[in-house]
């Protein structure tokens, strides 16, 4: 015992320690990491720390905490396993650690603000474990996951796949806009409906395919045209836009929302054996009027159902329209903003083009006016969403 009281001395000299109320006053810049295990942890933690148990630091902070110059204040209950987590982050080449002395027990008794955080139970554990395993993820993701909010525009052949692992993901809430019913030609692409749901509404099958495969899942469905006159209201509150759908009034409808309220939109479309990619993030790169300023004759744009689409492609398209919404959810990667990819099934190729904002586009350029929500089937002929 003597020797380990003689060890932990020594790695107190060599550390940095703070009390509390000096730790209270890092709560803006600096990463406050919680080494404690996950049972004290649930019981109560400091506001927005990041929770990695001591016998997991070495392992996991590279990937959580990539800066090794961010200022990091380090606690457990007491200070003991803050001070030998801290020396650890020292010798991983971290230069701005501190241990704070008491520990989580003294920030409690000097009232200073803390919280129960909302933890993953048993089964969710299970069912996410695989995100779990990966540090840029992790228990804070996937409750980030849990508590975000997507809509999808269009329960069709790019809506299908982008559910399904949006769902599987755990996005706790997926808005599903729709106002078609299964029809059996759907079959070959749009894989949330099947034999037996044929005249229903797509929606509704869409919630049972989605609330089978996670109960975690809220889905809420709009069974209902997006017009001038409901899409502020069904937009509002999503975090990400999905879309899915294959006309360019309802294109045009959705950029000029999406640029009001600020929501990201992932834009995918297909077309016999090709489909692109991009994501429209409003002021941050170029909207979709920065990319079609005006829509082209209807004879220049076939729908699917008129040129016809390969069952797969949508599934392809609408899968990576998922991973760059959780891209977005997450702060994860690059996402597509001002890139717009595109994919060639027949020679099995992407290529990427590097798109860049209008300065004179109408709806998001430099001298742009007000944004007038309003219907546009006047410019051009709306093909019916059925990709």
């Amino acid at each position: 015992m003597s020797s380990f009281r003689d060890m932990l001395s020594e790695v107190k000299r060599s550390i940095r320690e703070v009390d509390p109320a000096g730790a209270a006053t890092e709560t803006d810049r600096a990463v406050f990491l919680d080494v404690r295990e996950a049972d004290e942890y649930e019981q109560g933690t400091i506001p927005g720390s990041l929770h990695i148990p001591r016998g997991y630091v070495e392992l996991q902070i590279e990937g959580r905490v990539p800066d090794k110059s961010r200022p990091l204040v380090v606690y457990c209950a007491g200070g003991t396993r803050s001070a030998l987590a801290a020396k650890a982050l020292q010798d991983l080449g971290y230069t701005d650690v501190v241990s704070m002395a008491g520990g989580f027990n003294s920030w409690k008794d000097e009232g200073l603000p803390w919280g129960v955080p909302k933890t993953l139970d048993a089964d969710q554990r299970n069912r996410y474990q695989r995100h779990l395993l990966l540090p840029e993820v992790g228990e804070t993701g996937q409750q980030r996951l849990l508590e975000s909010k997507v809509l999808l525009l269009g329960a069709g052949g790019l809506g299908s796949p982008a559910a399904l692992y949006l769902a599987a993901a755990g996005v706790g809430t997926l808005g599903i806009v729709d106002m078609d019913v299964v029809d059996a030609s759907n079959l070959q692409r749009q894989i949330l409906h099947n034999m037996d749901r044929i005249g229903e509404r797509k929606v509704d099958s869409a919630k049972k395919t989605l609330t089978a495969m996670n109960p975690d899942v809220n889905v809420v469905t709009y069974d209902t045209r997006l017009g001038a006159d409901n899409i502020l209201e069904v937009l509002d509150g999503y975090d990400v836009v999905v879309d899915g759908t294959d006309n360019f009034p309802t294109r045009y409808l959705v950029n000029d929302a999406s640029l009001l309220l600020g929501i990201p939109v992932v834009h995918g479309s297909i077309f016999r054996f090709e489909g692109q990619l991009t994501v429209f993030k409003p002021y941050d790169g170029p909207c979709y009027r920065c990319l079609v300023p005006e829509p082209p004759p209807p004879e220049l744009a076939p729908s699917c159902a008129e040129a016809g689409v390969l069952g797969v492609l949508p599934g392809m398209v609408g899968s990576l329209q998922a991973m760059e919404a959780l891209k977005l959810l997450l702060g994860l990667g690059d996402p597509l903003v001002g890139r717009l990819l595109a994919y060639d099934a027949l020679e099995e190729t992407f290529r990427e083009f590097r798109l860049r904002r209008d300065p004179a586009c109408p709806a998001c350029g430099e001298s742009a006016g007000p944004i007038l929500i309003a219907e546009y089937d006047d410019l051009c002929m709306p093909h019916v969403a059925v990709s």
